[in-house]
């Protein structure tokens, strides 16, 4: 039997008494990845990204291992749940606007010690003071560097539109208007590379594409490390008692951590490795998490239809957003169809192997993206279900 198909057979066996559509975290497969990312990270911090988990439970697992460190949360609104939950130590990785929770955090101290939030322009600045509606803590500030590659003045980029902050006197200057405004400490210093940890360099069959992304990550690793520790200087000149500077991405855990001005990585993915990351060189995970859907439907010959499947991944609009049917092995889309909103026809030889009501396993692109799907991640241990905890959706929480 193949390692796909002895996984498959573990898992119908764990699953046999539950009814799909489901989804299920390998927790062998999730604790290798977790070590693996340790591993990686050379002894430096990893702050787990909770967009990419989306399971409180899941959360509080990887946090316990050593080598873990901290959240990276993507909302204010999630990060006071989660510093609620018992959570001390929560980033939040992206500018907020949401007024009732600024007034909830500037009125808690303890809120306010456990939450750190991220700003890249003095205007977040003044609309958290006028969200304060009395509340008197002091907020715990990051600042925001853009990493992306400027080449020929700027006219060819690379890199997510993050940040505006660029250089070393940008970031320099932000960071003096935030210790001189009263009611701010400056305690962070953020730098996502996205073009570098969120980009695979070995796709299949596209050997061109995929040389000229390392060249471009090559190049972008050499100027990102030579300016963010440029960054570092400057703001810590501002700054001496700067907390935190955190970079990475589970697709450059490696080389963030090999800088010197970098203190902390941030991870996620890595946890779940769902289908994005098979083209990467850089590591090999484990896939953790997977859903099944039912088949409900033996068309003709070749062919099965499943209950659902519709999941794409957020991003540019293409066939790699798409979730991918792996167990059985030998299942693809029809090309007329593709994955549907209540339906979805798989095609293939492995079709015709398949009943009404087995279970077709598939890998979503993205990973926490998976979690607002289902509102239950069964957690299996070699063939067996030994626990079922909720995702985000299952406690109610959809912050975005």
């Amino acid at each position: 039997m193949t390692a796909p198909a002895a996984d498959r057979a573990r898992y119908d066996r764990a699953t046999a008494s539950l009814d799909a559509p489901l989804a299920i975290v390998d927790l062998e497969a999730f604790d290798a990845n977790a070590e693996d990312l340790v591993r990686r990270a050379g002894g430096k911090p990893v702050r787990v990204a909770s967009k990419s988990v989306r399971c409180r439970a899941l959360l509080e697992r990887v946090l316990a291992r050593e080598g873990f460190a901290g959240v990276m949360a993507f909302t204010l609104a999630e990060a006071l749940w989660l510093a609620r939950c018992g959570f001390d130590d929560v980033l939040v990785a992206y500018p907020s606007p949401d007024r009732a929770a600024f007034a909830e955090l500037t009125a808690d101290p303890e809120l306010a010690a456990a939450v750190t939030v991220t700003v890249d322009d003095p205007a977040q600045l003044a609309l958290i003071d006028a969200a304060r509606a009395g509340g008197r803590q002091e907020v715990r500030i990051c600042v925001e560097l853009d990493t992306s590659l400027k080449l020929f003045g700027g006219r060819i980029r690379f890199g997510a539109r993050r940040s505006p902050l660029h250089s070393p006197a940008q970031v320099a200057e932000l960071a003096r208007a935030v210790t001189r405004r009263p009611g701010f400490r400056l305690v962070g210093l953020m730098a996502y590379e996205g073009h570098i940890a969120g980009v695979g360099d070995a796709v299949p069959g596209r050997p061109v594409r995929s040389r000229a992304v390392r060249l471009m990550q090559a190049a972008a690793r050499r100027e990102l490390a030579e300016r963010r520790a440029a960054v570092v200087r400057a703001v810590r000149a501002v700054a001496p008692e700067l907390e935190f500077v955190n970079g990475g991405g589970t697709g450059s855990v490696q080389s963030t951590a090999a800088e010197d001005a970098v203190t902390e990585i941030a991870a996620g993915s890595g946890l779940f490795v769902p289908r994005l990351f098979d083209t990467y060189r850089a590591f090999r995970g484990r896939p953790a998490a997977l859903f099944a859907l039912p088949v409900v439907r033996r068309p003709g010959v070749g062919v099965v239809t499943v209950l659902g499947g519709g999941y794409p991944a957020s991003g540019p609009a293409g066939a790699d957003r798409l979730p991918v049917p792996c167990l059985p092995e030998g299942l693809r889309y029809d090309r007329q169809e593709g994955p549907g909103e209540v339906q979805t026809p798989l095609l293939g030889p492995a079709a015709d192997d398949l009943l009404i009501g087995d279970k077709v396993w598939f890998r979503h692109a993205k990973a926490g993206e998976l979690c607002e799907r289902f509102d239950t991640l069964h957690l299996v241990e070699g063939d067996r279900v030994t626990g079922s905890v909720p995702t985000y959706r299952g406690e109610g929480r959809t912050f975005l």
